[in-house]
């Protein structure tokens, strides 16, 4: 223990600690998600039209996130239902996105290119957070 930690401190942090981990698989498959579809993108560029190649590229980001968050950010059991009902989770997010966009770009004036950053902010944990509600069974409690 660190001299200025208290006792408190190490209990909350471990007990925070698989959280902590999961928060940290999932930002890191998101960038790897990302990273994957914006270069799918830019191939498909050479291709098609760029609003063909950005669906493409989104809906393989859809599906790529709903892989990569079951087995790897989540550890989570593949279900269809969980699969047909992970779209929801990137219309929710969308919707609350361009909403903090609209907000802060068309209403507090920030500028446009700093706005999705902002709605970056918002989204992120609410898309763990229903990823995780979706994809993760919780633990049974053993308690009472």
């Amino acid at each position: 223990m660190q001299p200025d930690e208290s006792p408190q401190a190490g209990a909350l942090l471990r007990r925070h600690r698989p959280l902590v981990f999961v928060a940290l698989r999932f930002l890191l498959g998101g960038a790897l998600n990302t990273g994957i579809t914006l270069v799918l993108y830019w191939m498909l560029l050479r291709f098609m039209h760029y609003q063909w190649a950005y669906l493409a590229s989104f809906c393989t980001g859809i599906l790529l996130s709903y892989l990569i968050n079951t087995r790897y950010v989540f550890r989570a059991a593949h279900s269809w239902l969980k699969f047909a009902a992970f779209p929801l989770i990137y219309l929710v997010t969308y919707a609350l996105g361009a909403l903090a966009l609209k907000l802060s770009v068309g209403h507090l004036g920030v500028p446009a290119a700093i706005g999705p950053l902002i709605s970056i902010v918002i989204t992120l944990p609410v898309s763990f957070i229903l990823s995780k509600l979706l994809l993760q069974a919780p633990k049974p409690d053993f308690q009472g």
